[in-house]
């Protein structure tokens, strides 16, 4: 057997009953996106009844749909990914991860700087193309790093690429990864490159991050100590800091990993392939770009239709997202909604409604019974509800 499980990072499909604490109400980033388009065109998953979860704009209801759908509840409180992906594979938070709205303690950034040997500037709450361009030019006047974070539980160094090597980028990262624990223990360090002239600065797609390790095993770890496959496409495995992954296959951009899951999956094999899609978050979502994230769905949508018809008969694919990323907000943050699921696969019983589920660790836990693993503790199995 084996599993393809999608994210599409930042999907969201509707604003979670607590999105108002995170200033979130309202939010809905499929809807938004199809609106602002006009129309969508995703054939495909409206076939496998996305409409049916949501109704919008060029995406219809189905009368039959193919395979199963559902929508996925967050349980753990925050709106990232390493809180989103963890959960997926049944470990659920009780506590957000720290955020800095008003920037990191300077005795923090000061110690980080003489470890690494170098000043920082910035340490705000920012959008990355906007600081990049007002503080990129006096970086590469003093080589000083620049810092700065978001809404999310994230420490994020940019430098230019001919101003500070990319290895002595990825080892300041590393620096402040170890630094950065206990209570000041963020959920992802996140190396930023850019290149480029003064007013025209673009950030390049050797981007790293930096995860915290999972705080328990999760469902990931268990399928590796079974002896089971487990490979990883675009940043996966930097969100588990490689724990519970056999193979790592790390992208640059979504077409990227569409063309490598359409490889593997040209090619016999077992055990789970988790990949995340980024670009409708990075270059669309937080860049509040509906015309952009309207084409990558899209594009997804095309995709998606010559890969489900690949899968044989001992394959299924998932796809979900790990949260929102309305471009439609006034902000650039993430947004805490819920994410769809649609399952399709050759054994996968159509027009099966999952409803709403109250916990991303449902994926987690029909992972487990799939491969006859030791169950996280959160979750609840849909796997005898696929099954034809």
């Amino acid at each position: 057997m084996r599993v393809f499980l999608i994210v599409l990072d930042g999907v969201g499909m509707g604003a979670l009953p607590d999105a108002d604490q995170y200033g979130d109400a309202g939010a809905n980033t499929l809807l938004h996106v199809a609106e602002r388009a006009g129309k969508l065109k995703l054939p495909v998953l409206e076939a496998h009844g996305l409409g049916n979860l949501i109704p919008m704009p060029g995406v219809r209801p189905s009368l039959a749909p193919r395979g199963a759908r559902g929508r996925l509840s967050e349980k753990s409180p925050g709106k990232d990914s390493t809180t989103g992906h963890w959960e997926m594979m049944g470990l659920v938070l009780d506590r957000a991860f720290p955020t800095y709205p008003d920037g990191f303690p300077r005795d923090l950034l000061d110690a980080w700087s003489e470890r690494v040997q170098r000043g920082w500037m910035g340490n705000v709450a920012a959008s990355g193309t906007e600081i990049i361009a007002k503080l990129g030019e006096r970086h590469q006047q003093s080589g000083d790093f620049i810092v700065y974070t978001s809404a999310d539980s994230v420490f994020q160094v940019a430098a230019h690429e001919s101003t500070v090597p990319l290895e002595q980028l990825y080892a300041a990262c590393r620096a402040a990864r170890e630094l950065l624990t206990g209570a000041h223990a963020v959920g992802r360090v996140i190396a930023r490159p850019f290149e480029g002239e003064p007013g025209s600065y673009r950030r390049t797609s050797r981007r790293r991050d930096f995860s915290l390790e999972p705080t328990a095993p999760t469902v990931l770890d268990r399928l590796r100590g079974d002896g089971r496959r487990v490979v990883t496409v675009g940043k996966v495995d930097d969100l588990f800091a490689g724990r519970g992954v056999g193979d790592a296959i790390h992208t640059t951009s979504n077409e990227e990993g569409e063309m490598v899951l359409l490889d593997l999956v040209r090619r016999a094999g077992d055990g789970l392939v988790f990949a995340n899609l980024v670009d409708f978050d990075t270059q669309y979502g937080h860049r509040n770009d509906p015309a952009g994230f309207a084409r990558a769905l899209e594009r997804f949508d095309a995709q998606f239709g010559e890969f489900a018809g690949r899968l044989r008969d001992d394959e299924m694919a998932w796809v979900t997202a790990d949260h929102g990323n309305d471009p439609t907000t006034p902000g650039t943050d993430h947004t805490r909604e819920y994410v769809p699921l649609i399952v399709s696969g050759p054994r996968v019983r159509d027009g099966v409604d999952l409803g709403t589920r109250a916990t991303f660790a449902d994926l987690g836990a029909t992972l487990a019974e799939l491969f006859s693993v030791k169950a996280p503790h959160a979750g609840m199995s849909f796997l005898r509800e696929l099954r034809a």
